[in-house]
């Protein structure tokens, strides 16, 4: 039997609001991060991917703590 690697990736999925409390957005963080990747990759969907997989292996509080810059960039735009 073959094994699956499972990524915990629960804080990906919670609202940008339920996880920063300067933020009032109800977008999911991965999708977020999502947008603000395929933007910066002039929406290059195989560059996004490999910038988004480091997140699928992050803590929740590497996540948070490493990435607001981001976060808070697209938020402003």
């Amino acid at each position: 039997m073959a094994s699956t690697t499972v990524f915990k990736t629960e804080l990906l999925d919670r609202q940008l609001r339920e996880v920063f409390d300067w933020s009032d957005d109800k977008t999911p963080v991965r999708d977020v991060l999502w947008n603000y990747f395929m933007e910066k990759n002039s929406r290059d969907t195989l560059k996004t991917e490999k910038e988004m997989l480091p997140f699928m292996k992050d803590s929740d509080e590497q996540i948070k703590k490493i990435h607001r810059r981001e976060y808070q960039a697209l938020i402003i735009k």
